[in-house]
C-alpha cells in the first residue's frame, strides 16, 4: 500500500512534470500566434485541473476503500476468534489464509505462521496431530468433488487419550469459470451433546427394557389420570390391547368394588411426591373372569412437581386361592387331629347310653313319649362322630370303574323317602352312552347325598339333576329352587364346623370337598337367594 509522502511526492513529481513538458511543447509549436498559445495555456490548465481532481479522488477513495477494507478484517477476525467453533479458510490450492484461534489451540500450532500453508505441511509441526492434517486434506478433496455444502461428524484425538467430536461443515466456493476460489470450513464441539445422548440411549435402553420386558405389568397415567404407555404384559394379564386404554382411564378396568379404594389411592399418590401405595384390586379381564391384581404406585416427579403415576402390577388371584385352600387344609388338619383324639372317646359311652336307654324304654310304660328324643340325639351324635372319623382319618380309597347312572339311581333310592317327606321332586337325566369313570362308588354316593340332602332342606320343590360330557370330563348338575344361598356365604363352604342349619355342623360339605379332590375332579357353586342353588361337579372319565 502507497504511504501519505509517498502519495504527495508523486502528485508533486508529476504536477512539475506536466507543467514544464506542456509549456515547452506549446511554445515550440505555437510560437508565433498569441492568442492560440494563450488558449491553449488555458485548456493545458484546466486538463490538469481536472488530472489533480482525479489523482486526489482515487487516492483519497482508495484510502476509504482501503480503511473499509482493513475494518471488516478487522470485524471478521473478532468475530471467528469469538466462535467456540472450528473456522478456517483455504484457498482453491488447500492453503491456509485465515484461521481463529480455536483451531490453531485445537491443533497446537498458535506460533505457527501458517498462512500460505496446507494441511500436510503444517502437520510437520505437530507429530500428535500428523494424521489428522492428512486425513483433513482427504476430506477437503471429497468436500471439493462434492462441489456442495456438505456435513460430517468426524472424530479428532486429544493428547489426554481422549477424543472431540465435531459436527463440520465445508463449503467449497468456485471462480465463474468454474476453477476452485475458497474452502470454508466450520466445526462445532460437539462431543458433550454426544456423550449425553449415549447417556440418553442407554437411558432408553434401561427404561425400554424395564418396561417392556418387566415380567409385570407396567402402566403411566398423567394428573388426570389417562394412560400415557403401558407394556405388552397388559394384554396378556387383561385380555384387551393396549391401544383399548392408551390415552383413556383404566378404571373401566377395575370392578366396581375395588373403583373407590383405586381413586382414593390415586389422589393420595398426587398430593404428596413422597407418597406411593399398594393396593389389591379386583379386575374385570376381558373373558368376563375376575382377577385380583396387586398394584404398586409411585408419583413421577419432574421439576419438584407431581405430574402423574407410575405403576406395577401383577396377577395374584392364584396366589390368593391357594392360600385360601392352604387355610381350608390347616382347618382340616385341626380338624383331623381333633377328630381322631375325640371320635372314638364318643362313641364308647354313646353305646353304653344308647343301650341302657332302649333298656329303660322296654321296662318304663309311662315316658314312653321321651324314648324316641332321646335315641333320635344319640343317633344324630353318631352321625356327626362319624364325619369327624372320616375327617380324622380318611380311609385308603379302592378306585374302580363305574357306571355313574347306577351311582345316581341308588343315590336317589337312598334319598327318595326323605324326599316325600319335603314333598320334593327329584328329575334326572343324562346324556347317552356315558363313558365310566374311575372313582370309589360309596365315596361319590356320600357326595351326591350331602349335596342333594342340602337342597331338599333347602325348601326347594323341584331338584334337577342331569349328566353329560364337556372336554372329556364327566358334568354333573344339580339344580334346585330353594332358598339359595347368600353371595357372602358361598366363598365359606366347605369349611369345618361353618353351617347355616340350626343343628348342622359343616362338616358335610367338607368331606364332599375331601371326595372330590380324591378324585381330582372341581366342584363349583353358584346362587341366588330365593331362587335357588346350582352344583356343577367335574369328575374325569376314562379314556377309551
Amino acid at each position: 500500500m502507497i504511504n501519505k509522502k509517498r502519495k504527495v511526492l508523486l502528485y508533486l513529481t508529476l504536477g512539475m512534470i506536466w507543467i514544464f513538458s506542456t509549456d515547452y511543447i506549446v511554445s515550440q509549436l505555437f510560437a508565433i500566434n498569441v492568442n492560440v498559445y494563450i488558449m491553449l495555456q488555458q485548456i493545458k490548465g484546466m486538463i490538469f485541473v481536472l488530472l489533480s481532481g482525479c489523482f486526489i479522488y482515487y487516492a483519497f477513495n482508495k484510502k476509504e476503500e482501503s480503511e473499509n477494507v482493513k475494518a471488516e478484517k478487522e470485524k471478521l477476525e473478532v468475530l471467528i476468534n469469538s466462535m467456540v467453533d472450528f473456522v478456517n479458510f483455504k484457498d482453491g490450492q488447500g492453503r491456509w489464509t485465515q484461521a481463529n484461534d480455536f483451531a490453531l489451540k485445537l491443533f497446537k500450532i498458535e506460533h505457527v505462521d501458517y498462512i500460505g500453508k496446507k494441511d500436510r505441511e503444517l502437520a510437520e509441526y505437530s507429530e500428535f496431530y500428523r494424521e489428522a492434517f492428512y486425513y483433513c486434506e482427504q476430506s477437503d478433496e471429497e468436500a471439493w468433488r462434492y462441489g456442495k455444502v456438505s456435513r460430517c461428524i468426524e472424530q479428532v484425538p486429544v493428547p489426554d487419550g481422549t477424543t472431540k467430536t465435531f459436527d463440520t461443515i465445508k463449503i467449497p466456493i468456485f471462480h465463474e469459470n468454474g476453477s476452485r476460489k475458497e474452502l470454508v470450513v466450520m466445526g462445532r464441539d460437539i462431543s458433550e451433546q454426544v456423550k449425553a445422548e449415549r447417556k440418553l440411549k442407554k437411558s432408553r435402553q434401561n427404561y425400554k427394557s424395564l418396561v417392556e420386558f418387566n415380567p409385570e405389568l407396567v402402566f403411566i397415567v398423567n394428573r388426570q389420570g389417562d394412560v400415557l404407555e403401558l407394556n405388552p404384559k397388559f394384554e396378556e394379564m387383561t385380555g384387551f390391547s393396549q391401544d383399548e386404554f392408551l390415552g383413556n382411564s383404566l378404571l373401566p378396568l377395575i370392578n366396581q368394588d375395588s373403583k373407590a379404594k383405586a381413586i382414593d389411592a390415586f389422589k393420595n399418590i398426587l398430593k404428596n411426591k413422597k407418597n406411593w401405595v399398594n393396593e389389591e384390586l379386583t379386575i374385570n379381564h376381558k373373558d368376563g373372569t375376575k382377577r385380583i391384581f396387586r398394584c404398586t404406585a409411585v408419583p413421577t416427579v419432574i421439576d419438584d412437581e407431581v405430574l402423574g403415576a407410575i405403576g406395577y402390577a401383577m396377577d395374584v388371584t392364584k396366589e390368593i386361592e391357594t392360600e385360601k385352600r392352604l387355610r381350608k387344609t390347616e382347618k382340616l388338619s385341626v380338624v383331623g387331629e381333633l377328630a381322631a383324639s375325640v371320635a372314638h372317646e364318643i362313641r364308647n359311652p354313646l353305646t353304653s347310653i344308647k343301650g341302657f336307654i332302649q333298656f329303660m324304654q322296654s321296662k318304663d310304660d309311662k315316658n314312653q313319649a321321651y324314648y324316641p328324643i332321646m335315641l333320635d340325639e344319640l343317633e344324630r351324635i353318631n352321625q356327626i362322630s362319624s364325619e369327624l372319623l372320616a375327617l380324622g382319618k380318611p380311609r385308603e380309597v379302592q378306585f374302580e370303574q363305574c357306571d355313574i347312572n347306577e351311582i345316581m339311581a341308588s343315590v336317589k333310592w337312598l334319598l327318595e323317602s326323605q324326599a316325600n317327606l319335603y314333598n320334593v321332586q327329584i328329575h334326572y337325566s343324562n346324556d347317552a352312552a356315558l363313558p365310566f369313570i374311575n372313582c370309589e362308588p360309596n365315596q361319590l354316593k356320600q357326595l351326591f347325598i350331602n349335596i342333594i340332602k342340602n337342597s331338599i332342606e333347602a325348601e326347594s320343590r323341584h331338584i334337577t339333576i342331569h349328566v353329560g360330557v364337556k372336554e372329556n370330563m364327566l358334568h354333573i348338575l344339580i339344580d334346585d329352587d330353594g332358598n339359595g344361598i347368600e353371595a357372602e356365604r358361598l366363598a365359606n363352604l366347605g369349611e369345618p364346623f361353618y353351617s347355616s342349619k340350626e343343628k348342622g355342623t359343616g362338616l358335610g360339605l367338607t368331606v364332599s370337598y375331601r371326595i372330590i379332590e380324591a378324585h381330582q375332579g372341581h366342584i363349583h357353586f353358584s346362587s341366588k337367594v330365593n331362587e335357588g342353588t346350582q352344583v356343577t361337579i367335574r369328575l374325569p372319565v376314562l379314556n377309551s
